[in-house]
């Protein structure tokens, strides 16, 4: 018995990597990535260890009985993946979904945050 995979279930892996912008602060990062299309429900936002996933399905729907003539989204599943710094604090990600962008903060760990010394006059 070989192990083939059909065209079916190699076209529900493959996905498109979704364009993300990452803005630095000194308290942290903001991530924005476009998800056109995405619904809140069809979101999945994973943090396994060290690594930040971002997976949306598309939802396409071609009315019953009609054929599209011209398709340019052809593979309906967006997949991002990102190894977060030990500066980060995964436990504290606030998501928003806003018009098709995605907006993820993640704070810098306490230890990783600016702070200010206090001077002592001897």
């Amino acid at each position: 018995m070989t192990n083939q995979v059909t065209k079916t279930e190699a076209a529900r892996r493959e996905s498109v990597l979704p364009p993300v912008d990452v803005i630095e602060d000194a308290t942290g990062i903001t991530l924005y990535a476009d998800l056109p299309g995405v619904s809140k429900e069809a979101l999945n936002l994973r943090v396994e260890s060290d690594t930040l996933t971002i997976e949306g399905e598309v939802s396409l729907s071609t009315p019953e009985g009609l054929q599209a003539s011209h398709a340019e989204v052809s593979v309906p599943r967006y997949r991002r993946v990102f190894t977060l710094s030990k500066e980060l604090d995964p436990d504290k990600i606030v998501a928003e979904m806003t018009h098709g962008v995605l907006k993820l903060r993640i704070p810098k760990a306490e230890h990783a945050q600016p702070r200010k010394v206090q001077i002592r006059v001897a």
